[in-house]
């Protein structure tokens, strides 16, 4: 890269055809951004240009063979960092914003980004590992700082990004339509049963799945295990992909949840989960489909882990150790992290602390 300089009202040699501005001008009423690549038009009207204090004398940067324009740049980061379920916007002085293109869960590889931010004069900048998005919604950035980078400094970009695999550095995983049904070990009448599976319609239609069915059982082994083997083994229409259960004690190791599980040769993942309120959660599985044990918070009008959890699952994550243990790092669960939640728990009562 080198400086040089014009003079607006006088004649710019054509050989600066190229050169990139370094602040913004105004040239016959129009205003000029910085780092724009003149064109040879624009170096004419430069040279007609009626010369004002502030832009008497003009500094650009001309490129070499091994410079990158910042928009081009901007391009080739978006291209490095970019995963599935996002698409990239037009750059906008070096910046291209990365937007959602359908509801999901946001998936950040952290580590990467600080390594690429390690790179100076990369910038890359995203939302929050696990965050619940819509179609549209900004998600990243990437730009350069400087008008003009090395080629070397995007490739060392792409050579690291390139390790994190066809998921890319930030992508966004949409939610599956997928059946979901509720058992509750408990009798539950009137207006705290409306209230109760209004709060689960709305937690499951609002990620975009269905409700196979609300099953009422007693609080005993058999009608569990029946209901619960119906649901995860049955065939079309009673069979779900999710299960949601009410009623259960956590801490209790022979609550009839906890044996049908086992009879069904299924098991508990995780009993409790690292954020508040919620945190009595438990999740387990019958083959391939998640339980979830929802804690008495999380049942009605709270906004709980529950709310952190189900998307996940919901877009395709496993019901396994490693999926729960991402949501303590950021699990204090106080009105000032509604952010966090979908959409329909975002209104939702939460506590102070």
């Amino acid at each position: 890269m080198k400086v040089a300089h014009i003079a607006p009202g006088t004649a710019a040699p054509a050989s600066l055809a190229g050169a990139v501005l370094t602040r913004d001008i105004e040239v016959a009423g129009e205003r000029w951004a910085k780092g724009r690549r003149l064109s040879t038009a624009d170096l004419a009207a430069l040279g007609r240009a009626v010369p004002v204090v502030e832009s008497r004398r003009i500094t650009v940067l001309i490129p070499e063979a091994s410079d990158v324009h910042e928009d081009d740049a901007g391009r080739r980061l978006a291209a490095a960092v970019i995963g599935p379920g996002l698409r990239a916007t037009e750059p906008v002085q070096s910046r291209v914003d990365l937007r959602a293109t359908a509801a999901g869960v946001v998936h950040v590889r952290s580590t990467v980004v600080d390594r690429l931010n390690a790179i100076d004069p990369v910038e890359v900048f995203t939302i929050q590992d696990g965050r619940v998005v819509e179609a549209g919604d900004l998600v990243a950035s990437v730009k350069v700082a400087p008008h003009l980078v090395p080629d070397r400094v995007l490739a060392a970009v792409e050579t690291i990004a390139g390790r994190a695999g066809r998921r890319g550095v930030v992508s966004v995983a949409p939610f599956l339509a997928r059946r979901v049904a509720v058992i509750v070990k408990e009798t539950i009448r009137g207006i705290p049963r409306d209230r109760f599976e209004a709060s689960v319609r709305a937690k499951v239609e609002g990620l975009g799945s269905t409700i196979a069915g609300i099953d009422y059982v007693e609080d005993a082994v058999a009608p569990v295990e029946r209901a619960l083997r119906a649901r995860a083994r049955g065939r079309d229409l009673t069979r779900a992909d999710l299960i949601l259960t009410a009623g259960s004690s956590s801490t209790d190791p022979e609550d009839p949840f906890f044996v049908a599980l086992a009879a069904l040769g299924g098991r508990v993942v995780r009993h409790g989960v690292p954020a508040h309120p919620g945190s009595m959660l438990w999740l387990g599985r019958v083959g391939r489909v998640p339980v979830i044990g929802l804690p008495s918070c999380g049942a009605y009008s709270k906004a709980t882990a529950v709310d952190l959890l189900l998307p996940r699952l919901l877009a395709g994550e496993p019901a396994s150790i490693r999926t729960v243990a991402r949501l303590g790092h950021g699990g204090i669960l106080t009105r000032d992290q509604r952010f966090r939640f979908p959409a329909y728990a975002r209104e939702l009562d939460a506590p102070d602390g």
